[in-house]
């Protein structure tokens, strides 16, 4: 299966339903953290980096909600901790919005980079005055 944003054809033509309707449901386990269902998706073939037709990846999906152990189990399947959506925002940047400080960790361990994406991870904990987190970005 490769990825398929929701509502869209790679190839211009009519999604198929059954693939919307699969994508949707990963993605809302994502949303809920529900970790151990979608690990099983991804492990039977669900691309860890599927992303939604905004550029959301199940990273993201997950990072926004707070849900560090789905976050986990996604990079540890190979997603990308980094990988901006279309609007160039990255998962670590949108857990420090949150302040989804367990998610921040998990992302960090999974090799996110603090000064990826528009707003960075740095550029918004700098916004907000999150020195702890500065200090855990390297950053001053």
């Amino acid at each position: 299966m490769s990825e398929v944003p929701e509502g869209a054809a790679p190839d211009g033509a009519a999604p198929d339903s059954d693939v919307v309707e699969l994508a949707t449901k990963v993605f809302d386990l994502a949303r809920r953290g529900e970790t151990d269902l979608l690990a099983a998706y991804v492990d039977a073939g669900v691309p860890a980096n599927l992303t939604n037709d905004r550029g959301d990846s199940l990273v993201m999906l997950a990072s926004y909600h707070g849900h560090a152990p789905a976050v986990e189990a996604l990079l540890a399947r190979g997603a990308e901790a980094d990988r901006a959506n279309d609007r160039g925002q990255t998962p670590l940047a949108g857990a420090v919005f949150k302040g989804e400080d367990a998610v921040i960790r998990a992302l960090v361990a999974g090799g996110a980079d603090p000064a990826a994406g528009t707003p960075s991870a740095v550029d918004t904990a700098r916004m907000f005055g999150k020195t702890d987190l500065l200090e855990l970005f390297g950053a001053r």
